[in-house]
């Protein structure tokens, strides 16, 4: 569905920031080859689940209590590091998935014939839902990346400057936020309020642009919500109004329980879905 609400908002913006811009960056021949080592970097991946060897325990000697003791402490190392591997190869995994997704995407765009509407859902790499097979980590333990130097203190200037009606400066001080800190924990949040003073400069096209990668990069995060909800109200603006009611269902959808699901009914009427 991410993908189809991507081709709802590409149709609805200038290919030529987007479609031909990418045609002219990247061949064929380029883009088949960044899938072919997404897969051979999944695979160097499933190596490492692989066995090096007959396993050794040294469980020490002395008292019966101390060997146990060593084996209590042996099998925590290997409890903690098995989970460490596991949750690296379930992003990986995950982060890989979209990264395919996103080229099947280009490649149709650049092949004659392919119908964009007709891409199903990217299965997942080495042909398993890791969200089904790995266990949730425990909450103490998935506190995700960690702030870098000065982080905080420019995404707060740029927070400053929307509150202060300063659109523009606020939209820089964002777009160059994401650059700075690609990935960081603030970068969803950066995307999303980017896409609200683009809004309020009336650049409706680039605010739907943001709110779509707020969403589609970081679907997980707690504002995701918003920004498939913003980006449903963004596309009715800009007079898609078939693309703007079937993301806004897709608020509904895949966040029943979030604040901004209970803005959906009324945004829908707005728009006269059907």
């Amino acid at each position: 569905m991410r993908r189809l609400i991507a081709a709802a908002l590409l149709a609805a913006l200038p290919l030529g920031a987007a479609g031909q811009e990418q045609g002219q960056d990247q061949t064929l021949a380029d883009i088949r080859q960044q899938l072919t080592v997404l897969y051979q970097e999944i695979q160097s991946l499933r190596t490492e689940l692989s066995t090096t060897g007959f396993p050794q325990v040294d469980t020490g000697a002395g008292s019966v209590l101390e060997r146990v003791n060593a084996m209590e402490a042996e099998l925590q190392r290997l409890t903690s590091k098995t989970e460490e591997l596991e949750f690296r190869i379930d992003r990986v995994t995950r982060e890989g998935t979209n990264r395919i997704g996103d080229l099947e995407f280009r490649l149709c765009e650049l092949e004659e014939g392919c119908d964009i509407g007709s891409l199903g859902d990217t299965p997942t790499l080495g042909g398993v839902d890791a969200a089904e097979n790995l266990p949730e980590p425990a909450e103490p333990q998935d506190q995700g990346p960690a702030l870098a130097v000065g982080e905080q203190r420019d995404f707060e200037r740029a927070q400053e400057a929307l509150a202060n009606g300063d659109f523009r400066s606020a939209a820089d001080l964002f777009a160059a936020h994401v650059e700075t800190y690609p990935g960081g924990p603030l970068s969803a949040r950066a995307h999303y309020l980017r896409g609200d003073a683009l809004e309020s400069l009336g650049e409706l096209q680039e605010a739907a642009r943001s709110y779509l990668t707020a969403f589609s990069d970081y679907p997980d995060s707690e504002i995701a919500p918003d920004a498939l909800y913003k980006l449903g109200t963004t596309l009715g603006s800009l007079g898609q109004t078939q693309e703007a009611c079937v993301t806004l269902t897709e608020v509904s959808n895949r966040f029943p329980a979030s604040e901004a699901a209970l803005d959906v009914g009324q945004a829908r009427a707005q728009l006269a879905c059907q």
